[in-house]
C-alpha cells in the first residue's frame, strides 16, 4: 500500500473467467466513495499515463479509481494472443464492477473510462440491461474493427506489432454499432486527425447515442493524444463527467 496526496493506492487482485487479473485502486480520504473503473486499449495496461492522470483528477475530487491491467496484459494472467478479444474485455470490466461492488471501501455508483480498444469494451458493457446509464468517457473508441488490410496497417502504423494476422482476424473483429443507441450519459474524445481509429468513429458515436451525450473534437489530434493541451482539456472535462455524474 503507498499514499498519494489525494489517495491510498491499494494493490487488488480479482478473478475474471479463471484468469487473475491485477490492478491499482486509488481510494481518496472518504468514506465508501464512488469508482470509476478503466479500460486501456489493445497493447495497453492499467499503468497508461491518461488513467494515471485520470485516477488523480478523480482523486483529487473525492472519487475512486480502479485501473487494470485485462487479461493477457502487464502483470495479468493469460497469453495475449489466446485470450484477447472484446468479449473477454468485457468479462474483465463486469467481473471488476461486481468485485468493487462487493468491496466495503467503495459505494456502488461507477463509471466507465475507456481508451481507443477500451472505449468500445466500456461501450458494449454500458449497453447490457445492468450497467445501463452508468456515466461514461471514451477517447479514440472504434465503433468496429473489421478485418482488412487497412485496418491492420493502421494498428501496425500506431507504433504497436501486430502478433499475426491470424490473430486479428480470428480475436479483433467486432462492430458494437447495435450497441450505441442502448448508451447515454457519454463524453466523447476524439482527435480529427486520428492515424488509426478515423474520426468518423466518434462522430458515429455521437450520432447514435442517446442523450446526454457530448462530443470533444480534438483538432489536429492524433490516437495517442500526444499534444499537452489535449491531455490537458481531456483530464479537466473527463473529471467533470464525473463529478457531475457521481457526486
Amino acid at each position: 500500500m503507498r499514499s498519494e496526496t489525494n489517495s491510498i493506492c491499494r494493490e487488488i487482485k480479482f478473478l475474471s473467467r479463471g484468469l487473475l487479473l491485477r490492478g491499482v485502486l486509488h481510494l481518496p480520504h472518504i468514506s465508501r466513495p464512488p469508482v470509476v473503473i478503466g479500460s486501456h486499449g489493445l497493447f495497453g495496461s492499467g499503468d497508461s499515463p491518461k488513467q494515471i492522470a485520470l485516477a488523480e483528477e478523480c482523486s483529487r475530487h473525492g472519487i475512486a479509481f480502479f485501473r487494470f491491467d485485462h487479461r493477457g496484459c502487464g502483470r495479468s494472467q493469460g497469453t495475449f494472443t489466446d485470450v484477447t478479444s472484446i468479449e473477454g474485455r468485457c468479462d474483465d470490466i463486469i467481473n471488476a464492477i461486481k468485485m468493487l461492488w462487493a468491496r466495503g471501501d467503495t459505494g456502488n455508483r461507477t463509471g466507465l473510462f475507456g481508451s481507443s480498444m477500451g472505449g468500445a469494451v466500456c461501450m458494449a458493457v454500458a449497453a447490457m440491461p445492468p450497467y445501463a446509464g452508468l456515466p461514461l468517457v471514451t477517447a479514440a473508441a472504434p465503433v468496429r474493427i473489421l478485418s482488412n488490410p487497412q485496418a491492420i496497417d493502421a494498428i501496425q502504423k500506431s507504433g504497436d506489432a501486430m502478433p499475426d494476422p491470424a490473430f486479428y482476424r480470428k480475436n479483433l473483429q467486432f462492430d458494437i454499432s447495435d450497441k450505441i443507441p442502448k448508451i447515454s450519459n457519454i463524453l466523447i474524445f476524439h482527435g480529427d486527425a486520428d492515424e488509426v481509429i478515423p474520426f468518423s468513429h466518434g462522430l458515429e458515436i455521437y450520432e447514435n447515442a442517446g442523450d446526454p451525450k457530448r462530443l470533444i473534437v480534438q483538432k489536429g489530434g492524433d490516437h495517442r493524444m500526444t499534444r499537452t493541451t489535449h491531455q490537458e482539456i481531456f483530464i479537466r472535462e473527463a473529471g467533470l463527467q464525473f463529478i457531475k455524474n457521481l457526486l
